[in-house]
């Protein structure tokens, strides 16, 4: 029992520390100077939302903006309610093989843009009034050249409130923050795929979206290809910047985290240490102080996975009933990952596609990526060796 209880310590201790580290690295951002910004809203049958989402980009302060929707083979009335709205809306050309639907809208918005700086945005998204000048202005104090955070979760199902929290207990627990800032590795890459904000000039040297055209988890994928071809990335807290109801029911928040899964927590090489870190440090404290008496480290171990969802709910005005079910949801967050591993197809808005040519397809990007970055260190070595030849 002492072997595992210093196990499970030091499990619940490293995402604790880190979460306690970030969260002053994680600022809220700072508004800018004036600025203009193309908003690039990707939607398929999504006439529930894009009123409000175009609304809310047109009533930003301190920015000029032009908003385009790209109509994505919706069936509903988003394209007509799009345009009442004043939003330039652009047909999406038929999928092409090989593509995932958002990245193939985004790529087609992308080309149609007019200003400099992209706004890469999910239309369940809600900018607050000075939402993007702040961003405007994390972009500009960062350096950096792709920028985004993660607005403020609205949840209202039992699931949502359970899982959707977790988002940044993940991601503020498990990524040094410190080195996503002072180096360029893709292990540092981290994003929120339902707001991105690029710089038009890195963005087209990066490859953009269609450098990540078969991916479903952009949020990962998009940043890495930035930092794949040498520009920084960076997250700020986006709590104040916008709003985002991402799901509104049980079935929604299970397909949504699963489509993506295997790409995150649920890729092959990773998922094993992730269930042994979450499970190991967040369930089994829990578990064995309900079931025996334990040393007092044990204790530890608990009060240490919930301190971070604590700071979290007060920081980021997340649901108390997930702070109290933690342990809870993290064994559904796992068992997601695991049936998505194992499972088939990987689908989403009717779309759907099989998971191991969708996973080929990530791998084969990824390697042609390396290969282009490799090609272009090494041609002025080979072009200066045929000169002396």
């Amino acid at each position: 029992m002492e072997v595992i209880t210093i196990i499970c310590f030091v499990l619940a201790a490293i995402p604790a520390v880190l979460f306690l580290w970030n969260i002053w690295l994680y600022r809220r951002p700072r508004s800018a100077r004036a600025a203009r910004v193309s908003v690039l809203i990707p939607a398929r049958n999504e006439e529930a939302s894009i009123r409000a989402a175009v609304e809310s980009v047109l009533g930003s302060e301190g920015v000029e903006v032009e908003v385009i929707v790209g109509d994505d083979h919706s069936t509903d009335r988003t394209a007509e309610i799009a345009r009442a709205t004043g939003a330039r809306v652009v047909s999406v050309p038929a999928l092409p093989t090989g593509w995932c639907g958002k990245q193939h809208a985004c790529w087609v918005l992308s080309r149609e843009a007019r200003h400099d700086l992209l706004l890469f945005l999910d239309a369940d998204v809600r900018l607050e009034r000075d939402g993007l000048a702040r961003l405007v202005g994390f972009l500009e104090q960062s350096g950096a050249d792709l920028v985004s955070g993660i607005p403020r979760q609205i949840t209202g199902t039992w699931l949502e409130k359970v899982l959707i929290p977790l988002i940044h207990f993940v991601l503020l627990g498990f990524l040094p923050m410190i080195g996503m800032r002072r180096t360029r590795l893709t292990g540092f890459a981290a994003g929120c795929g339902q707001m991105f904000l690029a710089r038009r000039s890195a963005y087209e040297k990066a490859g953009g979206h269609a450098a990540i055209r078969a991916s479903r988890h952009d949020g990962v994928t998009l940043p890495r290809a930035f930092r794949r071809a040498g520009f920084k990335t960076d997250l700020c807290d986006a709590t104040d910047v916008a709003v985002c109801r991402m799901y509104c029911n049980a079935g929604e928040v299970w397909r949504g985290l699963a489509k993506n899964a295997t790409e995150g927590l649920g890729a092959p090489g990773a998922i094993g240490v992730w269930t042994v870190l979450l499970v190991g440090g967040q369930v089994v404290p829990v578990v064995v102080c309900l079931c025996a008496q334990v040393p007092e480290w044990m204790w530890g171990a608990v009060a240490l996975g919930y301190v971070p969802r604590v700071i979290a709910a007060v920081k980021y005005r997340q649901s108390w009933l997930g702070v109290l079910l933690h342990p809870a949801g993290v064994l559904v967050l796992m068992a997601i990952q695991w049936r998505a591993l194992v499972g088939g197809d990987v689908g989403w808005k009717g779309r759907v596609g099989s998971r191991a040519i969708h996973g080929a397809a990530v791998r084969a990007e990824e390697d042609a990526a390396m290969n282009r970055r490799t090609t272009n260190r090494t041609k002025p070595a080979l072009d200066g060796l045929r000169e002396v030849q």
